[in-house]
């Protein structure tokens, strides 16, 4: 059996109960050696066999995993954050399905939430945006037609970047040419959730210069939206004029 198991944003203490019961049973654990945190290692059993996948191909992540399964055992494959982001997962479960292998998917705490517990900020504010894009830069691999960044940017709702650190020059052309302005507000996070994690806030103008003075070139998040400015309206969940199904309204409201 198979478990791709999300291993949280960083902090060791942020994977899941699940997950950790996991890493406890494993018989192999295959983790993203560079992006996973060594110290989830240590749930690990001592007979359990540890594999760094960050030099392997897929054929040799499918190949540990074929064998593994072969002699009934329990697989573990880690994946920073939630396997379903940019985890490379769908090429891996197609793999395992022509072999018959069963495998189980264990959701993570995603690098993008700890994010936006770093910056203290809620990404979907009343009256704000209430719509997260998570997207990143076009590289070295390319993105989809209709899908790039100044796209995105046209609909001025909360953006989470993703693999772009390095890009920050051309990504901030791309935001303005989307249409945000060069002060709007930005943030970079620096491995949320880590102990060594840092938050930058900047505007959009300001991000390659910000990571530049800080030497950040990857292993960050950059989030972009008026949801890092102050402004915003009171939810109506809470508000003692609103009425829902949990909950009358209290008091009038008043124009």
């Amino acid at each position: 059996m198979v478990y791709f198991v999300g291993a949280g944003p960083g902090a060791a203490d942020l994977i899941t109960v699940r997950g950790k019961a996991l890493l406890e049973r494993a018989d192999l654990i295959i983790y993203a050696g560079s992006l996973v945190n060594p110290e989830l290692l240590h749930y690990a059993r001592k007979k359990c066999r540890v594999m760094n996948s960050a030099s392997m191909t897929l054929e040799e992540v499918i190949g540990a995993m074929k064998e593994a399964a072969a002699r009934d055992e329990i697989v573990v494959r880690l994946h920073t954050g939630d396997p379903s982001l940019y985890g490379a997962i769908r090429e891996q479960m197609d793999e395992l399905d022509k072999l018959g292998i069963i495998y189980e998917n264990v959701p993570g705490v995603s690098s993008f939430s700890a994010a936006a517990a770093a910056v203290r900020c809620e990404y979907t504010l009343p009256g704000v945006s209430q719509s997260v894009i998570i997207t990143r830069m076009e590289g070295r691999t390319s993105v989809p037609d209709r899908q790039t960044i100044a796209d995105y940017s046209a609909h001025r709702a909360t953006m989470i970047i993703f693999l772009s650190a390095g890009l920050l020059d051309k990504l901030t052309s791309e935001l303005i040419r989307g249409g945000y302005k060069a002060a709007t507000p930005a943030a970079i996070v620096y491995k949320a959730s880590w102990p060594d994690e840092k938050v930058f806030r900047c505007t959009v103008g300001e991000l390659a210069q910000t990571a530049s003075d800080a030497g950040i070139i990857k292993t960050a998040l950059v989030l972009v939206g008026p949801f890092l400015a102050s402004a915003y309206e009171r939810s109506r969940l809470y508000d003692p004029t609103f009425s829902h199904a949990c909950r009358r309204a209290a008091v009038e409201k008043k124009d």
